[in-house]
């Protein structure tokens, strides 16, 4: 009885040592326009949770614009400076077909994160895709 109590216990232990979240990776990326370029696009590929954060800097006042391509489960999110995925309102966001268009409040960094929905995320396949970022 006691042997069971102390597995039982052991086994509890080290299921609360581990994060929820602890297989989803987070990639961030730096996006640099080419000199005298005002767009850039990007290829990743990624699956299941994980996700991409693309960082790019911008004037307030300035326009950006973000299409995506590839699998019809790549979807974004665009985030103000100083907003975290997860815990921010999103600016705006997107799909393949639907880009996203919008004027920016704000000087900074701003983070683009790529992902795809949690019904698909629980799939587990992989997402390939090209996204392009535009200011103006």
């Amino acid at each position: 009885m006691k042997r069971s109590i102390a597995i039982t216990l052991a086994t509890l232990l080290a299921c609360s040592a581990v994060p929820v979240n602890a297989g989803d990776k987070v990639t961030t990326t730096p996006v640099h326009f080419s000199r005298g370029s005002s767009s850039a696009t990007l290829s990743g590929s990624f699956g299941g949770y994980d996700s991409v954060n693309y960082t790019l800097s911008a004037r307030a006042g300035q326009t950006m614009r973000v299409s995506i391509s590839g699998s019809s489960n790549a979807n974004f999110n665009v985030f103000a400076p100083g907003g975290v995925p997860g815990s921010a309102t999103a600016l705006g966001s997107g799909t393949v077909g639907q880009d996203w268009n919008g004027p920016l409040p704000a000087n900074g960094t701003y983070t683009v994160q790529v992902y795809q929905m949690r019904a698909s995320a629980r799939r587990g396949g992989k997402v390939p895709y090209h996204i392009t970022f535009s200011i103006r």
